[in-house]
């Protein structure tokens, strides 16, 4: 058992939450683009702070699925391996289906209100980036609609990956989803707020089937888990 002195103070590890959210943040606004380096002595003297904070943040990130780390490299941002878009895609489809099947039916009008307003802020998007993170927070919408604890954890646990995921389907087809993804996103509200079970799964399915082909077309000519 750790006596009293021997625990971290609380102000540190507030520092380290502090460093990765901002980190976080540029690699999602599309500063440190997949496969970049993160130079411990470069984000310390950007962020202000020691090496200790930014260390730890990486760590977090690391655990997340953003971040890697080589002996010979260092930290990286993650770049998606055909592996890796497989296994995003599976287990989010397992999710997803039974978010929305929860949803359509026993979601509160307020939840779909939630929902609706998600995709209205995604079609005043000023940017990709912006409409990113509006994609992300309209499946936070229907994870919260679908009133499953565990579920929307399970969601927790892979939202920063499948973030990365749609990153790197915009910096592949960037005019592509600036231009097709608010509609998806309506029809995929709609479905939901008609109770219409099959057209919202299946909407669903071709939502996450468009994205992975554009990210397998990139991995066509490379191995497996290359």
């Amino acid at each position: 058992m750790s006596r009293p002195g021997r625990v971290a103070p609380a102000r540190r590890r507030g520092l380290a939450d502090e460093v990765a959210d901002r980190i976080r943040d540029a690699i999602f606004d599309g500063a440190y683009a997949p496969g970049s380096q993160l130079r411990e002595v470069e984000l310390s003297v950007a962020l202000g702070v020691s090496r200790g904070p930014v260390r730890e943040a990486l760590l977090r990130l690391e655990r997340e699925g953003l971040v890697r780390s080589e002996w010979h490299r260092g930290a990286t941002v993650t770049a998606l391996s055909r592996q890796d878009v497989a296994e995003l895609d599976s287990l989010r489809a397992a999710l997803e289906q039974l978010a929305v099947e929860l949803v359509v039916a026993n979601a509160a009008e307020e939840d779909l209100a939630e929902i609706d307003a998600v995709v209205g802020r995604m079609e005043r998007a000023g940017d990709e980036h912006e409409m990113l993170r509006c994609d992300i927070d309209f499946h936070d919408a229907v994870y919260a609609a679908a009133g499953h604890r565990r579920l929307r954890e399970a969601w927790q646990a892979i939202r920063s990956q499948v973030h990365l995921f749609l990153l790197t389907r915009v910096g592949l087809d960037s005019e592509g989803y600036v231009t097709g993804i608010p509609a998806e996103h309506r029809q995929l509200a709609t479905a939901l707020r008609d109770r219409d079970r099959e057209v919202a799964l299946e909407l669903f399915a071709g939502h996450r089937r468009r994205a992975s082909e554009i990210l397998a077309g990139r991995h066509a000519d490379q191995p497996p888990g290359g």
